[in-house]
């Protein structure tokens, strides 16, 4: 099994920044992906951004330029620099990963950090 634990979320000012984190622990083998979807009231779970163990990263096109996805693999940690903030990026964001554990290949999701940007 494979345990994720979220920090960093809260309250910002539009135009503002945050850093959230995702430290995944458990029966770890090796992790393939690491990543952040979000979602809004109302709305579907898209995908942020999401970085592999080469360093290869994706970012959605609503993020693209703002937000920087990073990973340290020996503490088996995501970031999530996020700038430039509006009320549109208030969402519930979730921090996934798919991991080769001693059951194979499967992937995992934390709880959720709140981020809500308003004046």
């Amino acid at each position: 099994q494979v345990q994720l634990v979220e920090s960093g979320g809260g309250l910002v000012q539009p135009g503002g920044s945050l850093r959230l984190s995702c430290a995944a622990s458990g029966t770890i083998v090796r992790i393939v992906v690491m990543g952040w979807c979000r979602q809004a009231p109302g709305k579907q779970r898209e995908l942020v951004a999401d970085i592999n163990s080469s360093g290869t990263t994706t970012y959605g096109d609503s993020v693209k330029d703002r937000f920087t996805i990073d990973r340290d693999n020996a503490r088996n940690t995501v970031y999530l620099q996020l700038n430039s903030l509006s009320p549109d990026d208030t969402a519930v964001y979730y921090c996934y990963v798919k991991a080769v554990t001693y059951a194979g290949l499967q992937g995992y999701w934390g709880q959720g950090a709140q981020v809500t940007v308003s004046s």
